[in-house]
């Protein structure tokens, strides 16, 4: 795929796997007072990928941080592969991709930070929210506008499935609900 615009690259994912902490969140970690961690998710990243699911496009999640929270929201939202209190990202992504038979082409992987540089290598898409530490941006060949826990995975839903040819299809779904 080496020269392939980022749109012809996001033709062919079949799958999108997405970090949690500055990616589905805005990376912030709210403590209560007796220690406790809570997230903030955005509610338009979660349609997206519920809307991504519903045109095939399977999404799939690993995050360095155990969290009940991401858990809760993970599950909620219907996303069967989840992987937490991974640091070393690139095996799994391994994993993931062999089990489904799929070419590194037909992978996307949405990092915001280091320990997302393994996988952002790897894969056909490699993509990054408009957050992400410099050296994250300088792999992704595609470049949310929106930061990190504020829309930028829809935004990258929309490319891929924009792409695709399916974005239509599902606004017209929703469109006729």
């Amino acid at each position: 795929m080496a020269g392939a615009s980022a749109r012809e690259r996001a033709a062919l994912v079949r799958l999108l796997v997405l970090d949690v902490d500055g990616v589905l969140t805005d990376g912030g970690l709210y403590y209560d007072a007796e220690g406790n961690v809570s997230k903030r998710f955005n509610v338009q990243d979660g349609l997206g990928i519920k809307v991504a699911q519903a045109a095939g496009l399977e999404i799939a999640v690993i995050t360095g941080l155990e969290s009940k929270a991401v858990e809760k929201r993970v599950r909620e939202l219907g996303v069967e592969e989840y992987h937490a209190g991974h640091l070393a990202k690139a095996p799994l992504l391994e994993g993931m991709r062999r089990a489904r038979g799929l070419e590194w082409s037909q992978l996307a992987y949405l990092g915001d930070d280091w320990v997302d540089a393994g996988p952002l290598g790897l894969v056909g898409l490699p993509m990054a929210v408009a957050n992400a530490q410099p050296e994250i941006l300088d792999l992704a060949a595609w470049v949310s506008v929106r930061p990190g826990g504020h829309g930028a995975v829809r935004e990258a839903v929309r490319f891929i499935l924009d792409a695709r040819g399916d974005l239509e299809a599902q606004w017209a779904l929703w469109r006729s609900r």
